[in-house]
């Protein structure tokens, strides 16, 4: 039998739907991409915005319409937040949450048997171990994502995901190696460890992140290692300093800004300020020089005024970033943000964020020609053109070098030479 997985959402939803997919491979099922006929349709949900849990709705009822005697599986944070949904959306056959995914194989054998319709969301607990699972990698991708960390306590006023995730868990170090030494043996060459607060990496079992970061570089065949988003007050001076000595860790850091306003930063239950984030920044580029900094901005956050609008907007001009993801706030029930006062309309929240992201494209623009001259070792991931390859330098500037022959998976020596419309371009040297 064939079973598809559609994954909304983050680096974490992309690892766990690899994981359960190797489990359907284990055992002799062809998982085939989402795009292809399946009988087994698995939507991995993200609720993080309103538009997220609508794609996810369309998803379900798209699939169900597609094979009307297929299995139609709704898993992840959607449901896990809001059971209700189950109720919402009977074309799903399966409806999970964000615990027990070991057994999603399981679940379907079971209801391909029975024919009764599943519905299992269990709630979060204080405490809870780290589900282990491993995921082998994405067929034709030489970056592999491994994730060591879940749930999160931070609380942000705006933020769903602690309903979502539940509390902090983490991967021991030991399981980390053993699914890294696997990764490395199926060829791939970097590794991408991801969380949904990566930066509280092993506080429950006395570790930190560098430890994490330490013992991936470690892995032979391993070269390169990247880290996930981070909550930029979590990374302490001497994190920086630990996360510096690695050679293999690349210098691209995705920090979370959400507003470059006090006042607002205050509302949203953020745990710095303006001040605080510029200056870890200049310290991330002080330890590794030429790194790329991206972030994350919300714009109409309730109580948004322009003034504070304008304020966000220098920031992000001002602090040279690399790349902004750039939202207009969603209103998420169940956060504290939802009933706050100020509620901004949403034509005004777009508005703010088309004049941001105009923004953010003209950092982007500068960054990259800042890179051109430079000399940099190029993961190669693409051959989509005869005569061109394409990968990505350890800040993860895009680059496109001449080349007919197929370089997947090796690393070369370039020469970035001019900006193009994705990134830079670039010549091989000796």
């Amino acid at each position: 039998m064939k079973v598809a997985f559609y994954t909304l959402g983050c680096k974490v939803n992309r690892y766990e739907s690899q994981a359960m997919a190797s489990l359907f491979a284990r055992q002799g099922y062809q998982v085939v991409p989402p795009e292809e006929p399946a009988d087994i349709c698995i939507v991995n949900s993200c609720t993080v915005t309103a538009a997220g849990d609508k794609k996810t709705r369309q998803a379900v009822r798209r699939f169900r319409r597609q094979n009307p005697a297929g299995v139609v599986v709704l898993s992840g944070c959607l449901p896990q937040t809001h059971p209700e949904i189950a109720g919402e959306l009977p074309e799903a056959d399966i409806v999970l949450g964000n615990k027990g995914r070991g057994q999603i194989v399981q679940q379907v054998e079971r209801f391909l048997r029975e024919r009764r319709r599943i519905v299992e969301v269990a709630p979060h607990q204080p405490v809870e171990s780290f589900e282990r699972l491993a995921a082998l990698g994405e067929a034709g991708h030489t970056r592999a994502f491994l994730k060591i960390q879940d749930g999160c306590t931070q609380f942000c006023a705006y933020c769903v995901i602690p309903l979502a995730r539940g509390p902090l868990r983490s991967k021991a170090l030991a399981d980390l190696t053993a699914e890294l030494l696997d990764l490395s043996a199926a060829g791939y060459r970097e590794v991408v460890l991801t969380g949904i607060n990566l930066s509280l990496y092993g506080r429950e079992q006395g570790l930190r992140l560098p430890d994490a970061v330490e013992a991936a570089a470690a892995v032979p065949g391993i070269c390169r290692v990247r880290i996930g988003s981070l909550e930029p007050e979590l990374l302490s001076d001497g994190d920086i300093a630990r996360l510096a000595k690695v050679k293999e860790l690349c210098g691209q850091f995705h920090l979370s800004l959400q507003s470059g306003s006090d006042a607002t930063l205050a509302r949203m239950n953020r745990h710095y300020t303006a001040a605080r984030y510029r200056e870890i920044v200049q310290k991330l580029r002080a330890a590794f020089p030429g790194c790329a900094i991206t972030t994350d901005v919300i714009t109409g956050f309730p109580g948004e005024t322009e003034a504070e609008f304008l304020q966000t907007l220098a920031f992000v001009e001002e602090m040279g970033f690399a790349a902004v993801h750039v939202f207009p706030y969603s209103q998420r029930p169940g956060t504290a943000a939802a009933t706050l006062q100020g509620q901004v309309p949403m034509e005004e929240r777009r508005r703010r964020a088309a004049r941001l992201a105009q923004a953010a494209e003209t950092g982007a623009r500068a960054f990259c020609q800042a890179q051109v001259g430079t000399v940099q070792q190029v993961l190669i991931e693409k051959k989509q053109h005869p005569d061109y390859i394409q990968g990505y330098t350890p800040n993860y500037t895009f680059v496109q070098i001449p080349s007919t022959a197929d370089r997947r998976g090796e690393i070369l020596t370039i020469q970035l030479i001019d900006t193009g419309p994705q990134g830079c371009t670039g010549v091989e040297i000796e």
